[in-house]
């Protein structure tokens, strides 16, 4: 495997041809070529950044993290498809931190404009914004942003591989490149004559890379087909290797204990009982707490326990009713964003019927379920580390200030996550493992965190409030204002990721309202930022997680107090406004067999949501029945736009739908003394096996952008339940989590 260092042998422009026009900086800036991370080590070759040849033949070096989405499957098809090699052939692996893996994608997606009506003129603004992402050295897995990202990079990584590999063999045939084929990994003559990419790749790697064209839809072999995912055998038969089973000669572990109390110091200490206990190697002060070296996990953490501790207080709200309470008082202030105005907001139309309604959201825990973990080994010169991380550049970063190094004497490994969700963009785990390492110079130290450990310190989903005032007339929505009122996870997770906060519109606290594709005449969405501080970070769907369960719950009682059917209700005002969105309420419509009319017994509620470029449309039945309220069945409509693996999209829109419904019926973290009240999952419950919905999903193909699929499963899972328990009981529930109010089956 390549050894990654400092220092390329050469570079090379990736990503897909730099853009035209624009300031003179942003062009200059996209054009310039950046450094291969990858230095190949003798009898290998790194044709791009992408792309490494050697003995055993390709491996593909993946930009983005798997962490169960299958993100290294449809990958390693996207360079397939330009390559001509087998899919199966292909190695993946991620890869290392460097700049040549920004997220271009992601951060063109964060301007304040709704999505679903971008014009030309937008998507310029937005494409030159992306490349913030290569100056921010942005290497992020995240905001369902993988494939669209590298939807053009890894099929450009595949073609000038291929043709720089032709290139190579023309030289030695004595003939031109162009009367060359490719096929199943080799370089063909006209005679029969064949050289593999294993032979030619030493010389390739001395060619400059020519531009290429890609190839068409209606050629394609591997993409828009269901493929084998590549982790599938290794996560069946536990060989996989996720962060957590990293093992190396002479390693011991570690165990976290910091002080509950967010925010709070440590005054003192007392190690004695700890220090007693067999295996106990060593007790190391990080100044808010402790973490207990030992001989193995269990024996650290229960160290970890008897260790006497002096904790100071927090610095926040001593109450849950406080926290609101602030969040509740930024309505009295201006707003930071008025993302959405249409019409006259301010005047209730003349014969209109007038509806009021306030929604609460908790915090949430990502609660991923692969807890926490970080394995280091400093050596007085390097640092090297094994973290299931989304972000390497980030993690390297602060681990070497951490440490007292250059972040060039820092290796990464990211190996397989079992889910990010958010949680794994943020770097203080891998920093509290290299701390520890740094105490125990030359032994590798691997550091996991309890389930406590992990409830407690989390950078939360935030909580927030949402006041909604509308009116109806002849059965139509002609007036719909909203106010959302919350902490900025953009403004602080974005500081922490960029190292400054973000000024300007916080598009994140009002996604998932004002951007929905509602044709209401009066349209207002107004964005108010909470003066609170708890941490607060980017948790599946981030804003639309809680803005659509409030969103979407009051369009459902504006239908029936207009008396329409609430399918119908939205689909009239989306259907001239965007025909992708319509469409899949019409899908969910015929799927689930709606007809809007009551049965004893069942309930049913629709709900929809647009986000990260994906339009979905979910309905979802619930049954009474005598162990409670049973969440039955589910259909899902979604478009994507172009489908690059019908499987994975399936997947993902059902594990993003379990994970929203696990929030909403269950999910909250509630705060005492600025400390987390939930601990664990007999206190933060989820869905189980025998308690999720039968689903069927219909995936759509009319979008004309490549959306994610990650995450726009989970907003409208929260109102879809909530309306569909209001259809069964006629008890509207505005506050979560919903079972604090039904009697849901667990």
């Amino acid at each position: 495997m390549s050894r990654i260092g400092k220092i390329a042998r050469r570079t090379f422009l990736v990503g897909s041809a730099a853009i035209a026009g624009g300031v003179a900086f942003g062009v200059y800036y996209a054009k310039k070529g950046m450094a291969n991370p990858l230095q190949p080590a003798q009898g290998e070759s790194a044709l791009n950044p992408y792309v490494l040849i050697d003995a055993r033949g390709v491996t593909l070096i993946a930009p983005r993290a798997e962490m169960g989405q299958g993100s290294h499957t449809t990958l390693a098809a996207l360079v397939a498809e330009e390559l001509d090699v087998a899919w199966e052939d292909i190695r993946v692996i991620h890869g290392p931190p460097g700049q040549a893996y920004y997220n271009h994608a992601m951060f063109g997606g964060i301007l304040p404009f709704p999505e679903y009506s971008k014009g030309a003129l937008a998507d310029r603004i937005g494409d030159m914004a992306g490349y913030l992402g290569k100056a921010l050295q942005t290497q992020i897995t995240g905001g369902s942003s993988s494939m669209a990202d590298g939807f053009e990079k890894m099929r450009h990584a595949g073609a000038t591989a291929r043709e720089t590999l032709k290139l190579a063999a023309a030289k030695r045939f004595d003939l031109k490149a162009s009367e060359l084929k490719t096929e199943d990994g080799a370089v063909i003559a006209p005679d029969g004559r064949r050289l593999t990419y294993v032979e030619l790749a030493p010389a390739a790697a001395e060619i400059a890379p020519p531009d290429v064209d890609l190839r068409p839809a209606t050629e394609w072999k591997y993409l828009g087909t269901s493929m084998p995912r590549i982790d599938v055998v290794g996560k069946s038969t536990g060989t996989a290797a996720f962060g957590i089973d990293t093992r190396l000669d002479g390693m011991v572990f570690a165990a976290l204990r910091i002080n509950p109390q967010i925010g709070g110091a440590m005054s003192g200490f007392d190690d004695t009982k700890a220090r007693e206990m067999p295996g106990v190697i060593k007790i190391v002060d990080l100044g808010t707490g402790v973490a207990v070296v030992a001989s193995n996990t269990w024996l650290a953490m229960k160290a970890a326990e008897a260790v006497e501790i002096d904790w100071e207080t927090s610095p926040h709200p001593d109450t849950h009713g406080a926290i609101f309470d602030t969040i509740r008082a930024a309505f009295d202030i201006d707003p930071n964003s008025t993302l959405r105005d249409d019409g006259d907001a301010d005047t209730l139309p003349e014969g209109a019927t007038l509806i009021e309604a306030e929604y609460t959201a908790p915090y949430l825990a990502h609660a991923t379920m692969e807890p926490m973990n970080a394995t280091a080994l400093f050596t007085g010169e390097e640092l090297i580390l094994w973290s299931g991380n989304q972000a390497p550049i980030l993690h390297r970063k602060h681990c070497a200030a951490a440490v007292g190094l250059e972040p060039e004497a820092v290796t990464v490994h990211t190996p397989y996550m079992g889910g990010g969700f958010g949680r794994r963009g943020e770097y203080d785990y891998s920093v509290y493992a290299a701390r520890v390492a740094k105490d125990l110079k030359g032994r590798p130290v691997q550091l996991t965190w309890s389930r406590e450990e992990d409830m407690s310190h989390d950078f939360y989903r935030p909580g927030g409030i949402g006041r909604f005032r509308g009116a109806v007339k002849d059965g139509r929505a002609v007036l719909l204002d909203g106010r959302i009122a919350a902490q900025s996870c953009l403004r602080q997770g974005g500081a922490r990721m960029m190292g400054f906060e973000s000024g300007g519109p916080d598009r994140a606290l009002v996604e998932g309202a004002f951007d929905q594709p509602y044709a209401i005449p009066n349209h207002r969405i107004r964005g108010h930022i909470a003066d609170v501080h708890l941490p607060v970070g980017f948790w599946r769907s981030v804003g639309s997680s809680l803005n659509a369960f409030m969103y979407d719950s009051f369009l459902d009682e504006m239908a029936h107090a207009a008396g329409a059917d609430p399918l119908d209700f939205r689909y009239q005002l989306m259907k001239d406004e965007h025909a992708p969105s319509a469409a899949c309420l019409a899908a969910v419509r015929e799927m689930s067999g709606w007809t809007g009319k009551k049965t004893a017994g069942i309930g049913r509620g629709v709900a929809f949501c647009y986000s990260f470029g994906t339009p979905v449309a979910q309905v979802i039945e619930v049954q009474d029945t005598p162990a409670g309220i049973r969440i039955a069945r589910a259909w899902i409509a979604c478009d994507p736009g172009t489908v690059l693996d019908p499987s994975i999209v399936e997947a993902q829109m059902i594990g993003g739908m379990i994970y929203g419904l696990s929030a909403a019926a269950f999910g909250e973290i509630t705060f005492t003394g600025g400390a987390a009240d939930q601990l664990n999952f007999p206190d933060y419950d989820a869905l189980r096996m025998h308690t999720t919905p039968e689903t069927q999903v219909r995936v759509l193909t009319a979008n004309p952008r490549l959306g994610g699929v990650g995450e726009p499963g989970t907003p409208p899972s929260m109102p879809a339940l909530a309306n569909a328990l209001f259809d069964l009981t006629g008890k509207r529930v505005r506050d979560l989590p919903l079972a604090k109010a039904f009697d849901l089956m667990v």
